[in-house]
This record gives C-alpha cells, sequence and structure tokens, in this order.
C-alpha cells in the first residue's frame, strides 16, 4: 500500500553521514528516527532512484538546493534528499552537490522506508537492486501534506519548483 496525503510517515531509523563532530554528534553516520527528526517540523521530502546518477545530479537535487532560500521563506524547516543508498556515499554525494546546511542528504540504506511508504522501485533486472521512485512530499509534524510520485523515467512532478507551487 503506498501512502497517501493524511498519513503518518512509518516510523524508520535512517542515516545521515555528519562531516563535524558536535557535542550531539560524531564524525560519521548518525542515525535519524523519522518520527522524532520530524516531530514539530515541517519538512521538504524529495526522494531519488540513486546518488550521483544523471538526473539526480544535474537536475533534482540541484533544484531544491538552490530553491533552500525559498523554502525557508515558505516556512519550511529543513530539506531531505532520501536514497536508498549508505550514508558515506549520501554524505559525499551531499559535498559533491555544495549542499551543507540547505538539503540533508539521509540514506535508506536498506529501503526500509521506501517499502514501508510503498515507493519501492525494483531495478533487479538491470542489476540495481530495489530503489526509491522518485517523489517529493511535505511532510508537517509527521504527517503527509503533498504527494508527488513520478511515473518511471520522468522528472515533472517531484520538482523544487513544483512542491514550492504546493505549499
Amino acid at each position: 500500500m503506498t501512502i497517501k496525503v493524511g498519513d503518518q510517515l512509518p516510523e524508520a531509523r535512517l542515516a545521515e553521514y555528519i562531516d563535524v563532530a558536535t557535542e550531539a554528534c560524531s564524525i560519521g553516520p548518525s542515525k535519524v528516527m523519522v518520527h522524532e527528526a520530524t516531530k514539530g517540523k515541517k519538512i521538504a521530502i524529495f526522494a531519488v532512484p540513486g546518488a550521483f546518477t544523471p538526473t539526480c545530479s544535474e537536475t533534482h537535487a540541484p533544484g531544491y538546493i538552490k530553491a533552500a532560500d525559498q523554502f525557508k521563506a515558505k516556512g519550511v524547516d529543513e530539506i531531505w534528499c532520501i536514497s536508498v543508498n549508505d550514508p558515506f556515499v549520501m554524505g559525499a554525494w551531499g559535498r559533491d552537490q555544495k549542499a551543507v546546511g540547505k538539503v540533508r542528504f539521509i540514506a535508506d540504506g536498506s529501503g526500509t522506508f521506501t517499502k514501508a511508504l510503498g515507493l519501492e522501485f525494483d531495478l533487479t533486472k538491470g542489476g540495481l537492486g530495489v530503489r526509491s521512485q522518485r517523489y517529493s512530499m511535505l511532510v508537517e509534524d509527521g504527517v503527509v501534506k503533498q504527494l508527488n510520485v513520478e511515473d518511471s523515467g520522468h522528472l515533472e512532478v517531484s520538482t523544487a519548483e513544483k512542491l514550492l507551487e504546493q505549499i
């Protein structure tokens, strides 16, 4: 069953690579518990099939990075990029995209969150395993307020511009 507008996000443990140690987090992968991390916040989430892939790196992620201030102006507390990759890859991709301080690049390493959303995309026949469909959503206090799922191979409804229009 696919998540829909009005649904609560499923609880899941995601991971984010932390580059700078703080009192709360050491350098390296740090857990992100979905319910805890979304509590009391408005979050724009976009998901991609894979880090460092052409459409994701050239268009999808850069759109959200460029629009970060516009999202903040509309009351969005954070922007998350989620992919079924490990936190080391997501950390490297976030640095490559110059996203630090604008977009959190968060790993769903085993795809458990993606599967719980019902938004997995099986690319096993092509040797890529189970990935995430491309989508965007607006979440307020853990509840889905907007959801835009792309048709396979497209980037139209999950762009930063489209989600900004919906806020």
